[in-house]
């Protein structure tokens, strides 16, 4: 595919955004909470969801891929804390941006303030044909530290109670809505017998290849990530999205979450002068219109 790669400073759907357009595909990104806001692969829909009602800047946004920094939730943390650390509601800085001969962009920011035990964040963006993304913590502290973390990924979907996730089946989870752990049976939908209309998941042990089956939108997304044991899968359903704000009433149907994480049991542990990177590949393909739904 012809063409030259770009990079410019604009407005995506009323948030300021660096708009990138490459040969192979287009994205957005927001410095403030340094957050992916879309990814469109040339010949998809939106690979991403966000919320028509998010509040803008300096609140979180509501949908792309917040970045959840240095603790998932609140987890070992007062429950005074802000929801998934800072980082999603801080201005990051664009440390660099290269092009490659086939015209893929990669970009480096930074998140400038550390925590107080020293752990620092950088984040790493390819935009081609699929998407890289990577957060690196660097602990420059002198006492080993700890963190939780996760891309929380909002997919796009054509209609959440249609989908179906493989790579899942058999996995231990802890369940947020119990309390509990349980072993999943057979691929994710939310039509789960044990707790339909709702998920909120996190996989331990989890592998490293994902992939989101959507009927509706013809196609499947696959998610491959490293340096996590975790996954977690997200969606409120219809009466929890009651009690979120910054999304329509409706919304819960447009989108599924599955997000790379260190959550849970997956606690990362860094001695000074050590690194922990945390990466997800974002890919997608058709489905033939001719394949049963059945067989989806």
């Amino acid at each position: 595919m012809s063409g030259t790669s770009t990079i410019t400073q604009g407005d995506y759907q009323g948030f300021p955004a660096l708009l990138i357009r490459t040969p192979q595909a287009n994205a957005a990104l927001s410095l403030h909470g340094g957050q992916l806001l879309s990814f469109v692969p040339h010949g998809f829909d939106d690979l991403l969801w966000l919320s028509p009602n998010s509040t803008r800047p300096p609140g979180a946004i509501r949908g792309g891929v917040p970045v959840c920094w240095p603790y998932f939730g609140r987890q070992g943390q007062a429950a005074t804390v802000p929801q998934h650390g800072f980082a999603r509601n801080s201005m990051w800085t664009l440390q660099d941006a290269q092009t490659d001969s086939q015209g893929d962009v990669t970009l480096q920011l930074a998140l400038p303030m550390p925590t107080a035990s020293g752990l620092q964040l950088t984040q790493t963006l390819h935009v081609g044909e699929v998407l890289r993304q990577s957060l690196t913590t660097e602990h420059t502290g002198d006492a080993t530290a700890t963190f939780t973390q996760a891309l929380h990924s909002y997919f796009k979907v054509g209609d959440a109670t249609r989908v179906h996730i493989t790579g899942l089946r058999g996995l231990r989870y802890a369940d947020r809505y119990d309390g509990g752990e349980h072993q999943q049976a057979g691929d994710w939908t939310l039509q789960d017998p044990r707790d339909p209309g709702r998920s909120d998941r996190t996989y331990q042990s989890a592998g490293d290849c994902f992939e989101l089956h959507d009927p509706v939108l013809r196609r499947c997304i696959t998610l491959q990530t490293s340096g996590s044991r975790s996954l977690v899968v997200w969606n409120p359903g219809e009466s929890g999205i009651a009690a979120i704000a910054d999304a329509p009433a409706d919304a819960w149907r447009d989108f599924v979450c599955l997000e790379a994480a260190n959550a849970g049991e997956d606690v990362i542990e860094l001695a000074p002068g050590q690194r922990h990177t945390l990466q997800q590949t974002l890919g997608v393909s058709p489905v033939s219109a001719e394949t049963p739904l059945s067989m989806l």
